[in-house]
């Protein structure tokens, strides 16, 4: 938008942007993130063991960092247990009590994430007990407040703190920077449209690695 009025200013005479007073819509007055250490997931997970849907949206969530959305949207098509991938290529949203399967949010967003062997087993089984389940069909066929219930149910149980459902995506991400992975493997794997996203999203989190530079430098000299 910002642009478009530049342009207007440049050629067509208008006196001023008004983007400029506005301001920016960055992370500046964002909320401060949350997110899970590996330690509390484990706690709040295993509550939710007896709770077989809830067990395998989480576990599903913290393994891939998908978006809420792109989670209820997923189908058993979707999931390729010999290659260990979910392919994410939609979304879906209730609206005017109809649930809508739409594209989703930017181009990068379709992708194809690997899982660990860990989620393919849980998604084995989940399915395995799903009656009548096709190809096509919905694997979660809830809501966002299914999803909100059961993670408040969670972390009232497990005693971790309450955060929210999107900052599951944010425990994930936060997992891979512990991993040692790289901005923009990252990056693709959360479906962001630039890994300049990712590094204003989670560079806190990447530990200051001056110290490392320096000792690498004085061992070539």
């Amino acid at each position: 938008m910002s642009a478009i009025f530049n342009y207007a200013v440049k050629y067509y005479g208008l006196k001023e942007n008004p983007c400029h007073k506005a301001g920016g819509m960055g992370k500046k007055n964002a909320d401060e993130m949350l997110f899970w250490t590996k330690e509390e997931f484990a706690s709040f997970i295993e509550v939710m063991r007896d709770r077989p849907a809830s067990y395998a949206v989480f576990m599903t969530l913290y393994y891939t960092g998908m978006r809420e959305g792109e989670l209820l949207a997923l189908t058993p098509a979707d999931v390729d247990f010999e290659k260990a991938t979910i392919t994410i290529n939609k979304s879906y949203q209730r609206l005017d009590d109809r649930d809508i399967i739409s594209s989703p949010k930017t181009p990068k967003s379709n992708r194809v994430v690997t899982i660990p062997a860990t989620l393919c087993d849980c998604l084995k089984e989940y399915m395995f007990h799903c009656y009548g389940l096709e190809d096509e069909d919905r694997l979660f066929p809830y809501n966002k407040s299914f999803l909100y219930r059961e993670m408040e149910y969670g972390c009232k149980v497990s005693g971790v703190k309450k955060i929210r459902v999107h900052d599951i995506r944010h425990s994930h991400a936060s997992l891979l920077v512990e991993m040692g992975f790289s901005p923009l493997l990252i990056a693709e794997r959360l479906g962001h449209e630039r890994v300049q996203t990712t590094m204003e999203t989670y560079s806190h989190l990447y530990p200051n690695k001056q110290a490392e530079v320096a000792r690498q430098l004085n061992g070539i000299l």
